[in-house]
């Protein structure tokens, strides 16, 4: 099939954490991030770190990463051929010497949110004085909030249409007469991006720096769709009834999308569902709006030119 959107939408058990907590990497000081009815979230900013950290440890891994790496969050750069981040993340330069520019990020995550009201408590943290010579009033004390059990859903979507792609726009008396596309990577390597994307939503770690706060964001369940169109729609499946889980996957069938749904909780496990999607993805193509391989550029000729 032809793939123009990819969207994961899992549910992952949370116990006893502070996803986002910490100093530093996004998180509260102290206290847990709650909707107004209770409900404990982690915020899309802190999805999307969580999911390049994994996509970079798979790029590391990949034998057929070649000059690929992904940059750091705080300095993103326009090498859209090389780095992941660029390229799948998207950056905003708005005054770098003589180049202005932005790319508007094919891959989008939400918020983890629980799917109930959460059960927050408080722990106490003490850092010792070993010192005895010292004031024992120096000894530090902290509380830190963490929520009990946590059935948190999130949504990652990949638009397959922008991915390793730039568009460029010809005006006449300011008028918009026509858009073409420019491509920064062969399809082999558009392929294997999107690899490391599926594979990394089911490799999420790195909520904290804090050793004390170990989380998996490891799915129990999982919605997998390869989609003919841009659509998000599914991203409801977890949280909907029965009756409009049925209508969502009718009209992904009737439009000629693949889906993959697992449950560790039955013999259609979220592993299975996972080897499944990745075996259709090896046989099918992605679109491609531009003049194909024939005609590849890095993003600063593009720039140059445009």
């Amino acid at each position: 099939m032809e793939i123009s959107g990819i969207l994961v939408s899992l549910v992952a058990p949370f116990d006893y954490h502070m996803a986002n907590g910490g100093e530093k990497l996004l998180g509260n000081a102290s206290s847990i991030k709650r909707t107004p009815d209770g409900k404990v979230y982690v915020s899309g900013q802190m999805q999307r770190h969580v999911l390049f950290s994994a996509m970079s440890r798979l790029n590391e891994a990949d034998p057929n990463r070649a000059q690929t790496y992904v940059s750091n969050g705080d300095g993103v750069s326009n090498h859209i051929e090389v780095d992941l981040r660029a390229d799948m993340g998207g950056f905003m330069h708005p005054s770098r010497g003589d180049y202005s520019g932005r790319r508007t990020a094919p891959l989008s995550a939400t918020m983890a949110v629980a799917l109930d009201e959460s059960k927050v408590g408080r722990d106490l943290l003490i850092r010792l004085k070993q010192d005895p010579n010292e004031d024992s009033r120096d000894q530090a004390l902290a509380t830190r909030e963490f929520s009990e059990n946590d059935m948190m859903l999130m949504n990652f979507y990949l638009d397959i249409t922008s991915l390793s792609t730039s568009k460029a726009f010809r005006y006449q008396n300011s008028f918009h007469l026509e858009t073409t596309h420019h491509k920064h990577a062969p399809e082999t390597e558009r392929m294997r991006r999107v690899r490391l994307f599926l594979e990394a939503t089911r490799s999420l770690h790195d909520y904290s720096n804090q050793a004390r706060n170990a989380v998996s964001g490891e799915p129990l369940r999982v919605l997998i769709v390869f989609d003919t169109k841009h659509s998000r729609k599914a991203a409801r499946y977890f949280s909907v009834s029965e009756t409009q889980q049925k209508n969502i996957l009718a009209e992904l069938q009737a439009r000629g999308a693949q889906y993959f749904l697992g449950d560790d909780d039955t013999n259609e496990s979220v592993f299975k569902a996972y080897e499944k999607a990745l075996t259709l993805l090896a046989s099918s193509t992605l679109t491609d709006l531009s003049e194909g391989d024939s005609a590849i550029v890095t993003f600063e000729e593009f720039a140059g030119r445009n």
